[in-house]
């Protein structure tokens, strides 16, 4: 029975038995930028240090890891021994059970927790929001259904009034003619990946925050390059795979960042940035530049550590990869240096 692909994808990921609340989590399926090196965790250390002398050192400083896997990010946080940890309270924000090994100062939620002082984190959680898609046919845009089982798609009903001006908004109409579109069949016209399920989930993050700063980092595209074949696809076991929301594989879609954008700026009345991972990267101290070959000469333990941390900011940075992530900053009721605020 076919069904519309936000109800798949929310059963096939999140329902019982679903991917990311079953087996060994999502680092044994794909390679994420907290998995590749932890020169990402040092740059959001840096990030945690900014936000926390822009609230003025409070008492109790949150840091909140929305979609956290097994708890990746936060070990490695944790592991780093931070000038803040007396006064840290670091939460995980996962469906999935709390590991056994997850250190006891690592709490384990199922819900955003709200009066947050400090930085809510969401690294690759709003591409796995699930959301409806559309396609274009002669008629207007139209829901695309699928099989849970096969993956097969059909074509579904027009989208509601809410969809259609979150279209007509965020997702113009291609102006390729889609020919051969009948309304009644699988179509190879242009898709749209309706984003107005992740522009609430990331408003509704923000509005947990009290004062501090929201940063969400993601594969992502804008209003001016939206992709007209979409970005759906399915991961598993390390290789990119057809989407099919059966719970066996990661199904996923890139995010319109800058719908997500508007969406938490209105509820946080604070301008948003909006960077890509390299410009941020570097801006907190990963530069990935080679290290001179004279150390090689003086320290060669050294040389070999640094030429090391270089490789994995160059895969960190690479645009063909992790570099291809965005991160958007949104402060919330705090004033932030230039680094993360516009």
């Amino acid at each position: 029975m076919s069904i519309r692909w936000r109800d798949a994808m929310d059963r096939a990921l999140y329902g019982p038995g679903g991917f990311f609340v079953s087996g060994s989590g999502p680092a044994d399926h794909f390679r994420t930028s907290v998995h590749a090196s932890p020169v990402f965790a040092a740059a959001l250390l840096r990030v945690i240090e900014q936000v926390d002398a822009a609230l003025g050192h409070p008492d109790r400083l949150d840091v909140v890891d929305v979609g956290a896997g097994r708890g990746e990010l936060l070990r490695a946080l944790a592991g780093m021994q931070p000038a803040t940890a007396a006064r840290l309270r670091l939460t995980a924000v996962e469906l999935a059970p709390r590991p056994d090994d997850l250190p006891d100062e690592i709490h384990w939620v199922d819900d955003i927790p709200r009066g947050m002082t400090g930085l809510l984190l969401a690294t690759e959680w709003l591409d796995n929001v699930p959301l409806d898609i559309a396609v274009h046919t002669e008629a207007g845009w139209r829901y695309l259904l699928v099989d849970p089982a096969t993956g097969e798609e059909s074509t579904g009903d027009p989208v509601d009034p809410e969809d259609a001006e979150w279209l007509a908004t965020w997702w113009p109409v291609p102006g390729s003619d889609p020919a051969g579109s009948t309304g009644s069949e699988t179509l190879t016209a242009a898709r749209a990946e309706i984003g107005r399920a992740r522009d609430e989930a990331w408003a509704e993050a923000v509005r947990h925050v009290d004062r501090g700063l929201a940063l969400t980092v993601d594969y992502g595209h804008l209003r001016a390059d939206r992709p007209v074949g979409g970005t759906l696809t399915g991961y598993r076991g390390g290789r990119q795979v057809p989407p099919v929301p059966d719970g066996s594989c990661d199904v996923t879609a890139h995010v319109a960042l800058d719908s997500v954008a508007s969406a938490g700026e209105r509820v946080a009345r604070c301008a948003y940035t909006l960077s890509s991972q390299r410009e941020a990267l570097r801006a907190l101290g990963a530069d990935g530049g080679r290290p001179p070959l004279t150390l090689a000469g003086t320290d060669p333990a050294g040389y070999v550590r640094a030429l090391a941390a270089a490789s994995t900011v160059a895969e960190l940075t690479d645009p063909a990869g992790l570099g291809g992530h965005r991160w958007l900053w949104q402060p919330v009721d705090v004033p932030l240096d230039p680094v993360v605020a516009r």
